[in-house]
């Protein structure tokens, strides 16, 4: 067999695909319409986890986990749109990791709306202009996002899905060669987490190292400087035409950033695979053990914690308390009730959704 007979091969798979595709589109289109007339929610992260899983168990061929979850949240992504189109706000610049995160899970053909503030996409979906936002909770590396984590308390807006993005830092010049450099742009987080390939490659070289609001910028300037370079993002490189000379120079090839999917009067339905997030505002903060007999209705009840993050009240002189607290399991789950039901008032569920990592 030789080329021209391959390529027709998969000219022939490609055709057959592109039907299929429509076929499927047809029925999304059905259910779009059956979810208007019941009023009932477009985005279903459980349902699509359900088809990964499925997928993934019968596949045997050559795409691997990781292809087939690409190339389905962007089929997921095209049926979104066709069913109903929704707007989701996220942390701009464009080009910036939230923007790759966003993308991840709504895909290219969705409506954006770049904010420039966290504050700023708590607001826009508290105010009905975008039906979901894009916010980072915490890094593997920095640790959490308190803005994110304060606003959660604040608003009254729910927790939709969680996202898992790995931080991979690319350096990207129009320079043909690293001696022509004088200019390095980024962030200065970026900067501590490049900062072994930094000293590598350009210690006592005379590089100026210049801290920009964002990596998208630092790309955009790298652009246009031809002895410059940028520590970005790939999408922020691939948005302004800049090369990369070197991809994933980051510290740590475990760097990863969760992001939080928000949304208001937003519910999931239970899967095998959930997480739940709350506020615990516990009464009695002072009295010794308050904390403990609390967590310990969950190690009773042999549920598993996997996330308590304190933050100040900021009420008063004294030193007060709540926490963000996150446990494996559904609000729905009859053990997690009992734990509801007994602190009432003082706990305010954020969402159940399904649990990514």
């Amino acid at each position: 067999m030789d080329l021209l007979d391959l390529r027709n091969k998969i000219d022939n798979l490609d055709d057959q695909l592109l039907q299929l595709l429509n076929e499927r589109m047809q029925y999304v289109k059905a259910v779009g319409e059956l979810k208007r007339s019941q009023k009932t929610i477009i985005y279903r992260p459980e349902r699509e986890k359900q088809i990964l899983d499925r997928l993934n168990k019968q596949n045997d061929g050559l795409l691997t986990p990781s292809a087939i979850e690409a190339i389905f949240l962007e089929i997921f992504a095209v049926s979104r749109n066709l069913e109903l189109p929704e707007r989701i706000a996220y942390l701009g610049p464009e080009g910036s990791f939230t923007h790759q995160a966003a993308e991840s899970r709504f895909g290219g053909m969705s409506e954006y709306l770049v904010l420039p503030t966290i504050h700023s996409i708590f607001e826009s979906v508290e105010t009905g202009r975008a039906r979901f936002g894009v916010v980072p909770i915490e890094n593997n590396q920095e640790g959490v996002v308190g803005e994110t984590v304060d606003l959660l308390r604040e608003k009254e807006l729910h927790i939709a899905a969680e996202v898992y993005l790995s931080i991979h830092f690319a350096f990207a010049s129009q320079s043909d060669s690293l001696t022509q450099i004088r200019r390095i742009y980024s962030k200065d987080i970026a900067f501590r987490q490049c900062s072994k390939f930094l000293r590598e490659y350009f210690e006592d070289q005379g590089v100026e190292m210049i801290p920009v609001e964002s990596t998208s910028k630092a790309a955009k300037l790298a652009f246009s400087e031809p002895d410059s370079a940028a520590i970005c993002s790939h999408i922020a490189a691939r948005q302004y035409w800049v090369p990369v000379l070197f991809d994933n120079i980051g510290n740590s090839d475990q760097n990863r950033t969760r992001f939080l999917i928000i949304s208001k009067n937003f519910t999931n339905q239970k899967s095998q695979h959930d997480k739940t997030t709350v506020i615990a505002n516990l009464p009695n903060t002072n009295r010794p053990g308050v904390l403990f007999d609390f967590l310990k209705d969950f190690y009773d009840r042999d549920i598993n914690l996997t996330k308590i993050e304190s933050r100040p009240l900021r009420q008063g002189s004294s030193f007060r308390y709540w926490f963000l607290i996150e446990f494996e399991g559904h609000y729905e789950d009859a053990l997690v009730k009992e734990i509801l039901g007994k602190y009432g008032s003082h706990l305010k569920v954020l969402g159940s959704y399904v649990r990514t990592a």
